[in-house]
């Protein structure tokens, strides 16, 4: 059943988390700024320091969370349908936080909803390419 669970909720979870620990919670206006401090730096071989905020890591790991989602859609199981479903109400609960919450008014979060909705639609086209491949054409008469 893990298989149906949409990965790509776990980078909007760890998004709601920490716009739920700013002053105002989802009203908080200063998300954005919020997001793109640093929280560590490294330096590069230029001789330029790298600073990585939060925002960054959310974005990086979703795009791992993404590669893996994609790699899931090209199963032909029955649970991979139930995906693409809960894949579909995760992006619209991200459309509506995005719309409605200023915490959510970020491009951090935009960048997340985007690859939701970039998930819900290869999945659908995956899933439907794959299933014309599947089509079994044997002869059966006898």
């Amino acid at each position: 059943m893990f298989a149906a669970f949409p990965l790509l909720a776990l980078p909007v979870v760890i998004y709601n988390l920490l716009a739920m620990t700013f002053s105002q919670g989802f009203r908080a206006a200063d998300a954005g700024s919020r997001l793109t401090q640093p929280l560590f730096s490294i330096s590069m071989t230029s001789r330029v320091e790298w600073a990585v905020s939060s925002g960054d890591l959310i974005l990086a790991f979703s795009l791992i969370v993404l590669f893996i989602e994609l790699l899931k859609s090209t199963t032909s199981h029955k649970v991979v349908i139930i995906n693409h479903a809960l894949s579909m109400l995760l992006f619209i609960a991200c459309l509506v936080e995005f719309l409605l919450a200023p915490a959510f008014a970020t491009s951090t979060f935009f960048l997340l909803t985007l690859m939701v909705v970039l998930d819900v639609l290869a999945g659908f086209i995956v899933t439907i390419a794959s299933a014309r491949r599947e089509i079994d054409f044997t002869n059966d008469r006898r």
